[in-house]
């Protein structure tokens, strides 16, 4: 299969692509997603199979409206449309009761599914013009460093699907939040760029999931994800940074530019100064890096107010280990 790289001109063409059952990636705010159409069950499996993805890990259904919800969705909570008032189009995935219409292998079987809202033109135009919703994990190799750019999905997926609409770089870059309301207490599966706080300010009591995964109710839950095709660690001090640097060959430092301006003539990265600026460079360092280097040393943000997010994309990045 050849794989075309276009831009908004080939909305049209994508869109004829997903009525035909076939997977088309496309840029949102968050990442770049890899959609079919969430009713078809065999162009669906081709997202599975183009990404090497388990199929107990849920895809999120991508649509242009709340109103669109309600075709895939049943008993939505009151809370719900207050989020989408004041969160979507964006970053915010809602899990609700699903409707039949939805085949199981979207939602890995169970029930529910998640529902986004995303906040750009190309993706809200690929659906308006498909009259589908999409179904769109990530445009990578599972396990993989997420794509922010065009070129990280054609680095994966070139000769697996057939078009990747390039819309430039993604400007949140990292996924979006995933909250489950069909729990007693709204539960974030998944944290991004919403906080916590910001949506307890809209509805109040929101818990994180904690213990152990035993259903994958939500994609980024169970399996490795975010991950280098090098060695990648995290490091509490710049000093300890520091000391891998030295003893590890071809090495790089990623962090915040407090955290790097003391690594000497030490190869570094600057993530930026906010939690907002990291958040957005984090994939595109980590895939920049993996190109030109051996061994990735990231700035722990563990505890680090604001950084809850971006910490859980390092934690699974680097498996944990952090010096």
């Amino acid at each position: 299969m050849d794989t075309i790289m276009g831009g908004s001109k080939s909305i049209e063409f994508g869109a004829d692509l997903i009525k035909k059952g076939e997977i088309v990636a496309f840029p949102t705010e968050t990442v770049y997603g890899l959609g079919a159409s969430a009713y078809n069950e065999d162009a669906v499996k081709k997202i599975f199979i183009a990404k090497g993805r388990p199929q107990d890990n849920p895809l999120i259904v991508h649509i242009s409206s709340p109103i669109d919800a309600i075709e895939i969705a049943k008993e939505i909570p009151d809370e719900a449309y207050v989020l989408w008032e004041m969160f979507s189009p964006g970053p915010l995935t809602l899990v609700l009761n699903k409707k039949s219409i939805i085949p199981d292998i979207v939602t890995a079987g169970y029930q529910t599914v998640g529902i986004r809202i995303p906040n750009n033109e190309i993706a809200l135009s690929l659906i308006s013009k498909s009259g589908l919703p999409l179904a769109a994990p990530s445009a990578n190799l599972s396990g993989r460093v997420s794509p922010t750019e065009a070129i990280h999905v054609y680095k994966d997926l070139n000769g697996r699907i057939p078009l990747i609409i390039d819309g430039g770089r993604c400007n949140i870059g990292i996924e979006s939040t995933v909250l489950d309301l069909t729990k007693n207490t709204p539960t974030i599966l998944r944290p991004g760029f919403i906080s916590p706080e910001q949506i307890a300010e809209r509805i109040g009591n929101v818990i994180n999931h904690k213990g152990d995964i035993v259903r994958v109710e939500s994609p980024g839950m169970k399996y490795s994800h975010y991950m280098p095709i090098c060695p990648c660690v995290s490091a509490l001090t710049t000093g300890s940074a520091c000391e891998l640097y030295d003893k590890n060959e071809n090495a790089v430092i990623l962090g915040t530019n407090s955290f790097i301006e003391s690594c000497g003539n030490r190869a570094v990265v600057s993530l930026g100064d906010t939690p907002d600026d990291c958040m957005k460079n984090i994939f595109k360092a980590l895939r920049d890096s993996e190109e030109s280097f051996s061994y990735i040393i990231v700035e722990s943000f563990k505890d680090k107010h604001g950084y809850f997010a971006l910490n859980n994309r390092l934690s699974k990045a680097t498996k944990g280990i952090t010096y």
